[in-house]
């Protein structure tokens, strides 16, 4: 049987281990939490039921999904103890398909000569690669082994898809308050704990709470280096102990995993939903993990245009301004630079019509919604084009009073389509009253028929400044009539 860091002492001086090593439950009964993935008649339970041995109603592979310090590898040991199964360890980060193959063919033998299966136990089984895991479906497929992977990214994308249809995934959850508090406490009585040789008041328990973030091994790591820090019998562990012993919290954050995602998302929704106050803490979050600035910058020029959009044009202008600073500056400067910009677009007027606009039109183009450019919207170039009569009958716009002249834009296919909704908000309540007189004027001329007409004053065909004409890079030169 592969013994693992956390397995039962096979000698020596037990309380020579570490107190979460020592402090490991032994029974699914003695676990905290996961009450969801440990109910009667789970996947867990089953397998850890000796009768589940060579039962076909018994999963024959499993997938642990969660943070770290939630009892992934605890969890396996104890099905396979239970059960009566041998337990074999590997770690994705220091094995290969030949030590895999080697697991595989040991439990073989050892099914067929004794009977006896074996949980195959693989931590980080995400950073196996796809030929890996590939190794493992025979033997999965045949119930030479239990296997049973723990993995700290979603198994839906990290998992090939043949080993995660074969498998039983299980979702464990960060630890709640109640239950490292209890863990705490219990490791402070327990004789394979602290045995009552401290105490931990109050405050402190809520402080090793706070800074263990949901990791059991965390909090007991932080509580047993306390109990080091203060002397005699009977010492007390207080607030400052702890303060001394871990002055910084750690925040977990896998910039490669969900945690990654998580973070990012929860900060994008915190800025569209106008809370500065978590907006600001993801913030603290991704720069306290070591997230890239210039990520974070993009992240918010990118909010700053799909949430505020046109009820405040001016934010984009900022944001963008302070993602040029972030990359001129560097950390830990940077954070004032990019605290501002998240204040900005999280209190600003929001918008995200500008962002529903593009979504409509380009749904449009992608059915095949386009239709011919109109003739006098097109360029003249030449003789030749202009003989078509490309251009003939446009309206330079800035001849009309107001600038806007009742011809039409839009394909025929697509006369009436309106894409831009503005909102009643901010600066957007001026740019649709404005909108709604500009759209008159220019269903005006649909109305009558009339692509293009002269208005008094006008010259028909007038041409457009050469350096608005779009699209002419390569054509001859000379006039557009």
């Amino acid at each position: 049987m592969t013994e693992d860091l956390f397995s039962a002492s096979g000698g020596g001086d037990e309380l020579t281990r570490p107190l979460a090593v020592r402090m490991r439950p032994r029974t699914l009964d003695e676990v905290v939490g996961q009450d969801h993935a440990l109910s009667q008649g789970s996947p867990l339970r089953r397998l850890a039921d000796p009768a589940s041995a060579g039962a076909l109603t018994s999963p024959a592979s499993v997938l642990l999904y969660g943070p770290p310090g939630v009892g992934k590898t605890t969890l396996a040991n104890i099905v396979a103890r239970q059960s009566g199964r041998v337990f074999e360890e590997l770690s994705a980060v220091t094995s290969g398909v030949k030590e895999v193959r080697s697991v595989l063919q040991r439990a073989h033998e050892r099914l067929v000569t004794s009977g006896r299966e074996t949980v195959l136990f693989i931590d980080e089984v995400h950073r196996f690669s796809k030929s890996q895991q590939d190794a493992l479906l025979p033997s999965v497929e045949n119930r030479d082994v239990t296997f049973i992977g723990a993995t700290t990214e979603n198994p839906s994308f990290s998992v090939i898809a043949a080993l995660l249809s074969r498998s039983v995934v299980v979702r464990l959850d960060s630890l709640g308050p109640e239950d490292l508090r209890t863990l705490v406490l219990r490791a402070v009585r327990d004789e394979r704990g602290l045995a009552g040789r401290v105490s931990v008041d109050d405050d402190a328990v809520d402080e090793i709470i706070r800074m263990s973030s949901g990791d059991a091994r965390k909090a007991l790591t932080i509580l047993e280096a306390a109990a080091s820090a203060v002397d005699g019998d009977g010492r007390m562990i207080d607030v400052g102990v702890v303060g001394r012993v871990m002055d910084v919290a750690t925040v977990r954050y896998d910039r490669d995993g969900d945690d990654h995602y998580d973070v990012a998302s929860a900060f994008i929704k915190s800025m569209r939903g106008s809370d500065v106050d978590a907006s600001l803490h993801y913030l603290a979050r991704m720069l306290r993990a070591g997230e890239d600035p210039r990520f974070i910058a993009r992240r918010i020029m990118i909010a700053s245009a799909e949430e505020v959009g046109m009820a405040a044009p001016q934010i984009l202008q900022v944001t963008v301004a302070a993602a040029q600073a972030v990359a001129m500056v560097g950390m830990p400067e940077a954070r004032i630079i990019l605290s501002e910009a998240v204040i900005a677009v999280a209190t600003a007027r929001k918008s995200n019509a500008s962002y529903e606009a593009i979504n409509k039109a380009l749904a449009d183009v992608d059915s095949g919604h386009i239709g011919p450019v109109p003739r006098h919207l097109r360029n003249a170039p030449t003789a030749l084009m202009a003989s078509w009569g490309n251009h003939q009958g446009y309206i330079y716009a800035h001849d009309v009073p107001g600038a806007v002249a009742a011809q039409q834009y839009m394909p025929d296919d697509l006369l009436g389509t309106e894409y831009y909704h503005p909102h009643d908000r901010g600066y957007e309540r001026e740019v649709g009253a404005r909108l709604a007189v500009v759209r008159s004027i220019l269903a005006s001329a649909s109305a009558h028929g009339e692509p293009g007409s002269a208005s008094p004053g006008n010259k028909p065909g007038r041409n457009k400044p050469r350096d608005e004409d779009d699209g002419d890079a390569g054509s001859s030169s000379g006039s557009d009539s």
